[in-house]
């Protein structure tokens, strides 16, 4: 048995690992829009129908697909996801967390937290990078063809993944063992060992969430665009911001070293406690039957 403490980092997906939005790359230009028009035309959806957001644009991507007589089966979407353009040494970067892990004595594990597509997600180059990806999902029917969103996640309901990751419960459909009462020093991944990194106001509540439960959330930004972090960093959103740079010589990378030396120590000093709580304990037990 691995004996070793879990790490989890979490990602948002669009604007974090890649430089648009996933529809941008292809499905919208396919349709003959431009993305300023799909996501206009997504969010006039939203207001009108008083609709989540994240479900209207799940529906808009299927009525602009059978407008223009293309159904989306699930291997269309998957395809989809070989043109993700993704930010500099987003590729190499898990093997160079992995093994930053390992050498500390971690075990390090990652998740997809995204509004995005799950099924872009999983065809893209780094789709099997991960533990879990959590992302809106359709469901498609026996000819293999999307029919209505079998998982839409906004950013709210983003927090929901933190706890399934925090107490091991990673299957979406499993309520009851997430909504009991587990003991923290029972929870598989402590908040103290989670890190967040995402890129915007969406991603809020989860770095709010692991901020404030011990862990670290870090906010990433495009060249130059960093007004954005000021903000969350002057709200007391985040812990730290950087460009989205993830080259083993990039600051992200240097901040990253830094946060799992001092998790890797701080697991270490807990585990020495609570062996000296049991010794202590034990002793304690023995000092009452003379």
């Amino acid at each position: 048995m691995d004996r070793r403490p879990t790490i989890a980092i979490m990602y948002d997906f669009d604007k974090t690992l890649t430089t648009r939005a996933m529809q941008e790359y292809s499905f919208i230009p396919d349709l003959g829009m431009e993305a300023s028009a799909f996501w206009g035309k997504a969010n006039a959806l939203a207001r009108k129908e008083g609709m989540d957001s994240i479900l209207a644009y799940m529906k808009l991507m299927l009525d602009e697909a059978k407008k223009h007589d293309r159904p989306i089966r699930r291997g269309d979407f998957v395809s989809l996801g070989k043109t993700l353009e993704f930010y500099p040494g987003v590729e190499g970067w898990f093997d160079r967390v992995d093994e930053l892990g390992t050498e500390l004595g971690l075990r390090i594990e990652h998740f997809i937290i995204s509004s995005g597509l799950a099924e872009i997600i999983e065809g893209s180059a780094i789709g099997n990078r991960f533990t879990k990806i959590y992302a809106c999902e359709y469901y498609y029917d026996v000819n293999g063809v999307a029919k209505w969103p079998k998982l839409a996640i906004n950013y709210t309901a983003k927090t929901q993944f933190l706890f399934r990751i925090n107490k091991g419960v990673l299957d979406v459909w499993e309520d009851d063992a997430l909504n009991d009462y587990t003991p923290q020093e029972l929870r598989p991944v402590p908040f103290t060992n989670m890190v967040y990194i995402g890129d915007g106001l969406t991603d809020v509540p989860c770095m709010k969430l692991v901020k404030e439960s011990g862990g670290v959330s870090i906010a990433v930004h495009a060249k130059g665009e960093v007004e954005l972090c000021h903000r969350l960093m002057a709200s007391g959103r985040i812990d730290f911001f950087t460009e989205a740079d993830y080259t083993a010589h990039g600051a992200l990378f240097a901040l990253m070293k830094e946060i799992l030396v001092r998790m890797s120590s701080a697991n270490r000093l807990e585990a020495m406690h609570l062996l000296m709580k049991k010794e202590a304990t034990s002793h304690g037990n023995e000092g009452h039957h003379h």
